[in-house]
């Protein structure tokens, strides 16, 4: 199905001109040079036969493994369209290519690419970012410059709040704390926990304030919480205030290169119980970070590569056979925004930005690898969660969770 790679007109990139200049040295009276508009990951251009999307990710940086997995799905969908002979756009059919801005996890390079993308690449609709704090970085371009703007996996619900123009097909935060926070009390049975977040983030600052609302609405109690900040190596205070209050559990509302750190340094000092978490800890750098100590954990995630459906397994076959690996969840959700953005375009029959929009909002009961996908009157995705434990070198599926 996904046997052939397809092949997209390519011009030289920009990045090789770029990598061809010399650093001029200021003056002691030459104002500061300004920074330089982040490279394309990914050479690509629109012509009379080719529609250009456009997408920014963490292709580098802490969070790498994240933009690589999201650009290898939405690279999947590209290929299977184009292969099957592209989009027909006002009569005529058409190719896609994607023009892919690296921006090493930092919100004012996410920005700078999708001003980028927008105004010199001219793209149709942009795809990214993975973190909820680049995607509102990005937000505010796509919304004001009217071009659709879709994001794989940013759960926070600030996101899509910016405008009309701005999608995702993942779930947001509310269900995903939620989610977390019944399993909790439910199913693991817990009375107490702690909560050890991220302050700096608004991914995690939001999973953990929808996390606590649920648990102690159902009669929990939330006995200590604490904070670090992204990039934190010693978190053994935090751990050890945490300790002294005998949580049965604490959640930690995080991205992996933070959360397997915070593993080991938790089981060091004697905590035993499970740590919570949600979809940013997704990774394969998760189980090397954290080794035996993050083993017996749970996290909220939106698919499991245990799920038997025949599109799942056809795609995770495929993925696997091209990328050498399977998929993660961001690879899945990739894969559907891509999808999502190709269907709107179907339907719309155009690329005109307001068009486009219009189509897009109208998706109900997509078939998505992550879920099938209809989308509220605030451009969100209706779709289940699972919950998955941490096992050695993987992580199995435990439940289903419904909106």
């Amino acid at each position: 199905m996904f046997s052939r790679r397809s092949v997209l007109p390519v011009l030289l990139s920009i990045a090789a001109l770029a990598g061809c200049e010399k650093k001029q040295q200021p003056t002691d009276n030459a104002p500061p040079a300004p920074a330089p508009a982040p490279a394309p990951a990914q050479p690509a251009t629109a012509d009379a036969d080719t529609i250009l999307f456009g997408e920014v990710g963490s292709l580098t940086g802490a969070q790498a493994t994240f933009g690589i997995s999201t650009k290898n799905g939405i690279q999947m969908a590209i290929d299977e369209v184009n292969e099957a002979g592209g989009v027909t756009v006002d009569g005529k059919a058409k190719k896609i290519a994607v023009r892919v801005y690296d921006d090493q996890g930092k919100s004012e390079e996410a920005a700078n690419a999708v001003t980028r993308l927008i105004n010199q690449d001219k793209v149709v609709v942009v795809l990214g970012e993975v973190a909820s704090s680049n995607s509102l970085a990005m937000a505010p371009k796509a919304q004001e410059a009217k071009i659709p703007m879709i994001t794989p996996s940013s759960t926070n619900p600030k996101v899509t709040e910016v405008g009309d123009f701005i999608f995702r097909v993942c779930f947001i935060d509310p269900f995903q704390g939620t989610v977390m926070a019944k399993f909790a009390s439910d199913t693991l049975k817990a009375k107490n926990v702690a909560i050890l977040k991220d302050n700096k983030s608004d991914y995690s600052l939001g999973l953990a304030q929808f996390f606590t609302e649920t648990f102690t609405k159902g009669g929990g109690v939330v006995v200590s919480e604490e904070a670090y900040s992204q990039g934190d190596t010693d978190f053994r205070g935090q751990l050890t205030a945490i300790k002294g209050k005998n949580p049965e559990a604490i959640y930690v509302p995080g991205y992996y290169t933070d959360v397997g750190v915070i593993a080991r340094q938790a089981r060091e000092l004697g905590l035993k119980v499970p740590l919570l978490g949600g979809d940013g800890w997704e990774s394969e750098k998760l189980y090397e970070l954290g080794g035996s100590a993050i083993q017996g954990s749970y996290f909220s995630n939106h698919y499991s590569t245990d799920d038997p459906t025949p599109r799942v397994q056809n795609f995770i076959k495929a993925y696997e056979a091209k990328f050498g690996s399977k998929p993660d969840s961001l690879g899945a959700l990739g894969y559907d925004a891509a999808m999502v953005a190709i269907e709107g375009i179907k339907r719309a029959g155009t690329t005109d930005g307001q068009k486009l929009r219009d189509a897009i909002a109208q998706t109900k009961d997509h078939p998505g690898i992550a879920g099938v996908i209809t989308l509220d009157a605030q451009r969100n995705a209706v779709k289940p969660a699972v919950i998955l434990q941490v096992k050695e070198a993987t992580s199995a599926y435990v439940a289903t969770v419904n909106p």
